[in-house]
């Protein structure tokens, strides 16, 4: 059965590209734009992971992961965060997610994430 993801990016071309990069890997994917548009998605799915970029123009990724923690239904959904401006060492620190990559980063070293994270049945 194929993994679902997914992935909460603002950027357009960069969700773009991520999911086309991903549904070639045979990943079932779905997006949002937004924290809000997470939020309303979540609800009602469980995929079998998310990627999830910490700046948000109506949040913040790490709160989102936070909240994702304390929910029964979503606690051991793995979570792969993303950002160019976060520090990697501060992330480490915070142990809110399964990974971290910082952006820029190459497609392959993404999907081999992916991989390392994504819950084998």
């Amino acid at each position: 059965m194929r993994k679902s993801i997914h992935v909460v990016e603002d950027d357009e071309d960069i969700r773009d590209i991520i999911g086309f990069t991903l549904a070639e890997a045979n990943y079932l994917v779905t997006s949002s734009a937004t924290a809000l548009d997470f939020k309303k998605y979540i609800r009602h799915a469980e995929p079998d992971l998310i990627l999830m970029d910490i700046r948000l123009p109506d949040g913040d990724g790490l709160q989102l992961c936070r909240n994702l923690r304390e929910g029964l239904k979503t606690r051991e959904i793995p979570v792969i965060l993303m950002s160019a401006h976060f520090p990697k060492e501060e992330m480490a620190k915070l142990k809110l997610a399964n990974d971290f990559l910082s952006k820029p980063f190459e497609l392959r070293t993404l999907l081999k994430r992916i991989e390392n994270n994504i819950k084998q049945e």
